[in-house]
């Protein structure tokens, strides 16, 4: 997972080359979406044998909220940074999910509490995220910079649909598959229906763009989704979002190694900052302070039905 969703930076950028940034989101939540539908109309998972697909008009509601907030816009928002910003950055400010998930979870939704050490562990990411932006270097607003805003609005909308999720859907009994498919799937016909506006528009395809707009759609975008489910259920939540740390490393790497991307010195410094931040707002590790009260973790650890912080590329 960690290597399919860290590598989706790199695809999106492969792709923008011959089509707009609007088509790359349209066609890796289609080709999700398909891939996703034909697996649950084969496989038919049922959960203590109810329906495949959830009857509740409330429950198609919210998965319509989680498919605008969690894959339409992100997506979107991602693709258009990616003109702007390397996909090595794109990909690290994928990381500050976890930081964005709990604050969500604290402030708005209320679902989680947070200890001292959580607390500092936000303030901390919060810190890494301006070291990134780096706002000492512009002078006026530039494309650059309207790049990472935009990637940190996708963070913060995967941050309120993992939120949203907890609150609203992690308690009903929907296979893993099909949460996936109805995630994925009806982001996948808001984009249909979106066509004419994103997605009518001429293109330049060579094969390395088609394999890369494949591979977001069918493998990033469609299979690595089930695979999660998987190894959330087999592994358990703590141990399944130790993605969040893969998926910036391997952005990174393939963003150095295939496109020749560079950084300036405040980027890295800013990740690791983000990365203390995480640790400390998961409990992974621990400030010593004197705290009598109980709180729960920060950024959830999501049940079953759901996916791990900073899960998506």
């Amino acid at each position: 997972m960690g290597v399919v969703w860290g590598a989706s930076f790199l695809f999106m950028k492969i792709a923008l080359d011959g089509v707009s940034f609007g088509q790359v989101a349209w066609s890796r939540l289609v080709l999700g979406g398909l891939t996703l539908g034909l697996i649950v109309m084969i496989s038919r998972p049922r959960v203590a044998g109810g329906p495949v697909l959830p009857r509740e008009r409330i429950v198609w509601l919210h998965f319509t909220v989680i498919a605008i907030t969690g894959c339409v816009v992100p997506h979107l928002l991602f693709a258009w940074a990616e003109q702007y910003v390397s996909s090595s950055l794109a990909s690290i400010y994928n990381a500050v999910t976890p930081i964005m998930t709990a604050l969500m979870a604290t402030l708005a939704f209320r679902v989680e509490k947070l200890g001292r050490s959580q607390a500092v562990g936000i303030l901390v990411g919060i810190l890494g995220v301006i070291v990134i932006i780096g706002p000492w270097q512009y002078a006026a607003l530039t494309g650059d910079l309207w790049g990472q805003l935009a990637c940190l609005g996708a963070a913060v909308c995967y941050g309120f649909t993992f939120s949203y999720t907890r609150k609203h859907l992690s308690g009903r009994p929907i296979a893993g598959a099909t949460f996936a498919f109805l995630n994925i799937g009806i982001g996948g016909a808001i984009m249909l229906l979106l066509t004419p506006v994103l997605a009518w528009t001429p293109v330049s395809l060579n094969w390395p763009i088609v394999l890369s707009l494949l591979t977001l759609g069918a493998l990033g975008t469609g299979l690595a989704y089930i695979w999660n489910i998987n190894v959330l259920r087999a592994w358990g939540p703590t141990n399944a979002s130790t993605v969040t740390y893969v998926t910036p490393v391997v952005g990174v790497v393939l963003g150095v190694l295939v496109l020749a991307e560079t950084f300036s010195w405040h980027e890295p410094v800013g990740a690791l900052l983000v990365l203390v931040g995480i640790l400390l707002a998961q409990k992974r590790i621990r400030l010593r302070l004197r705290d009598s009260r109980v709180h729960g973790p920060s950024a959830p650890h999501l049940e079953p039905a759901e996916f791990p912080p900073a899960a998506r590329g």
